[in-house]
């Protein structure tokens, strides 16, 4: 364990890459790069992909089964929160491609030996948390609108939210919640796991670059994420099915968007 790093680089020391600033046309350039990844690779891509939309089901059948559909929203929303962790091997794909290495899925679940995985993993844990905290709030602002408890069918609780002024009020208040912890998580995590899959810099460094890099494209970066906002949306409409291609794309585009973010070491 000589060797084990979280914080800094395998070297212990700090080494701060240089961010760029970029362009509108730079979202939709990285957008067609994460295309022409993802069909390169389609069926492995795909079978990546469909995590997403078996996890969704799943946790609709969990809460119609537990009576806690006042949960359902925050669970499939707030899944997203752990995106840029879930799609660390859609990252792993583009680098092999990159560098003409093979990319089939099990070379990209390969990047569990990668040395900076110590550093992804405290990054993983702090989207966890993000993603607690979020399950937590929606709870609270549940409770305190309707008090303890949960309707008993999908339409006795969609009734509440959607006809009531109290739930009204409670999709104010929890999207407001929402927005707040998604920027968040845009702002630490919109370049940091690419960055340590190319560069061992450490947690720390590349929390820090991806803070960087958004506050100098800030236009751009919101861009960015109301383009991943819609897309999610788009996939989710069909019972979740399209984002097996949505989320795939996305996870290259972030890679190719990362490349454009961030200047090469010399």
């Amino acid at each position: 364990m000589a060797d084990f790093h979280v914080l800094a680089g395998s070297d212990q020391k700090l080494h701060f890459p240089a961010v760029r600033r970029i362009g509108f046309s730079d979202l939709t350039a990285a957008l067609a790069e994460g295309w022409r990844d993802f069909w390169a690779k389609p069926s492995h891509l795909v079978f990546l992909g469909v995590i997403y939309p078996l996890v969704g089901g799943a946790l609709g059948l969990w809460t119609s089964g537990a009576n806690a559909w006042p949960m359902l929203y925050p669970l499939l929303s707030g899944f997203a929160l752990l995106g840029p962790l879930a799609a660390l091997p859609l990252y792993e794909m583009s680098r092999r491609q990159e560098l003409g290495l093979e990319t089939t899925w099990r070379s990209a679940f390969g990047v569990l030996t990668s040395p900076a995985i110590p550093s992804i993993a405290a990054i993983g844990l702090m989207l966890l948390v993000i993603f607690t905290i979020w399950l937590g709030l929606a709870q609270y602002l549940y409770e305190s609108t309707f008090g303890i408890g949960s309707p008993a069918s999908l339409a006795e609780f969609l009734n509440e939210v959607l006809g009531t002024p109290e739930g009204m009020t409670l999709m104010i208040w929890g999207n407001a919640a929402g927005l707040i912890l998604a920027v968040i998580v845009l702002a630490t995590s919109l370049i940091s796991i690419p960055l340590l899959l190319d560069r061992d810099v450490g947690a720390a460094v590349a929390v820090q670059t991806s803070v960087r890099a958004v506050l100098r494209n800030p236009a751009t970066t919101a861009a960015w994420g109301l383009i991943v906002l819609g897309l999610l949306v788009l996939g989710s409409l069909p019972l979740l099915v399209g984002l097996a291609v949505v989320v795939p794309v996305l996870g290259h585009a972030t890679w190719h968007l990362y490349r454009r973010l961030v200047q090469p070491e010399a």
